[in-house]
């Protein structure tokens, strides 16, 4: 797969979480797939995401950045959203907040095998102490 072909795919895998369509996930993610280092399968993934889009109603993954080279995506992604209760282990209780989380995918047959996630946790402590 070329630079164009797996940012191609990964536009798509993007487009699957915003469409909340998990029955094609297993088009997009590798039956193997890890997050962190921790190894949770199409399964755990799946779950992994739908407890985001409960805990998120208003969950949205917008590309701000995307750099493809096989078989590496390395993506920055941007969110403007309302979580509900505790997130992060922050009290943000339904309050509108914007931040950015810095994402390195690894593929493997053309679907997500690894994922490194690191979310800018202290973006969203600065919105909630104004």
């Amino acid at each position: 797969m070329d630079k164009t072909e797996l940012a191609d795919v990964y536009r798509g895998y993007i487009a699957c979480l915003n469409s909340q369509d998990w029955a094609r996930l297993g088009q997009f993610v590798d039956g193997d797939a890890s997050h962190n280092g921790r190894r949770i399968g199409l399964p755990g993934y799946r779950e992994m995401l739908e407890r985001d889009f409960r805990e998120i109603p208003d969950l949205s993954f917008n590309i701000e950045l995307l750099v493809s080279d096989p078989p590496v995506i390395a993506s920055r992604l941007a969110f403007d959203c309302r979580p509900k209760g505790m997130f992060l282990g922050l009290p943000v209780n339904g309050k509108r907040v914007s931040f950015a989380e810095n994402v390195f995918y690894e593929f493997r047959g053309g679907k997500v095998w690894k994922v490194w996630s690191l979310i800018d946790k202290a973006a969203i402590e600065a919105q909630l102490q104004q």
